[in-house]
């Protein structure tokens, strides 16, 4: 606060050190007249006396709580102006952004949790959505496997925003799914035609949950059905042969779209629709299929 020795005027880098002001402020507030020194040397240089120093530290605790420069103006120079109103209504929307920083932090928890651990969800609600035959430990051990994948950190952030429906939605369109291809394997579909290539596109619609799938994407998806015992093991449970038939029909997809499924590689898509080059380690399955397998 201004005390005697301020009778005489301060410089403007005076009242910058002071007050905890930059000089710059100091400035822009002159050229807008909200805090005018009141003093000017003989070589023209302006001063601030010690009742200018007084409406600048108002004018700095106000704008300290937030107010801004046209509602200070009218704070210190409306006579009428109801100050406590004022006040109150800035500590109401302060109390606002208090709740929205709280909200986004706890999204960024939610995030960086995704991240670390991908599967935000209850090893009971896992068993209750997945089955019985989930293992637990399967979301640490897709991050370890996974975890500097463009892939993984796709999933990550679809993750963050969902909980047990949201994941259980994403169940039942899987099982609906098997049962469909399980189906059309025992109707004798042929791979490349229409009802074989809705299924393809229907299998890249369900995959999206977990992150976008381009064609040769998902080639790779299907090589890897057929060749990993696992999974070859899941799909032939749901009927025998069908981890074959299934990598059959999205090659027969694939070759229709100009691919060809003997070189086709893990590439991604850009945000223009282009492919990116091949990741440099291709993430097969999604980090956390429902029940054992990759849709």
């Amino acid at each position: 606060m201004p005390d005697a020795t301020d009778a005489a005027g301060l410089t403007v880098g005076q009242v910058s050190a002071r007050l905890g002001v930059t000089v710059r402020a100091l400035h822009h507030w002159d050229e807008i007249g909200l805090a005018r020194p009141s003093l000017r040397t003989a070589a023209g240089y302006r001063l601030y006396t010690a009742g200018d120093l007084e409406r600048l530290h108002r004018i700095v605790v106000y704008r300290e709580v937030g107010l801004g420069l046209d509602r200070i103006r009218a704070v210190l120079d409306d006579s009428t102006a109801d100050v406590p109103g004022a006040l109150r209504a800035q500590r109401t929307q302060v109390g606002e952004r208090i709740d929205r920083l709280q909200q986004l932090s706890a999204g960024l928890d939610r995030m960086i949790d995704a991240h670390e651990r991908g599967l935000l969800l209850t090893t009971e609600q896992q068993a209750s959505i997945f089955g019985p035959q989930w293992d637990p430990d399967s979301p640490a051990q897709a991050r370890q496997r996974y975890g500097d994948t463009t892939q993984w950190r796709q999933y990550a952030e679809r993750s963050a925003s969902r909980g047990p429906e949201e994941w259980q939605e994403i169940a039942d369109a899987v099982a609906g799914f098997e049962r469909a291809l399980g189906d059309a394997m025992d109707a004798g579909v042929t791979p490349g035609g229409p009802e074989a290539n809705q299924l393809v596109e229907r299998h890249r619609e369900v995959f999206a949950s977990y992150f976008p799938l381009t064609r040769q994407m998902q080639v790779c998806l299907g090589r890897m059905y057929e060749s990993d015992p696992g999974f070859a093991a899941h799909y032939d449970g749901i009927r025998a042969g069908l981890a074959t038939w299934f990598r059959r029909i999205v090659d027969a997809s694939a070759h229709a779209h100009g691919i060809d499924p003997d070189t086709a590689t893990w590439q991604e898509s850009g945000g223009d629709g282009s492919l990116r080059a091949p990741s440099r380690k291709p993430l097969a399955p999604p980090p956390h299929p429902p029940r054992s397998w990759a849709p």
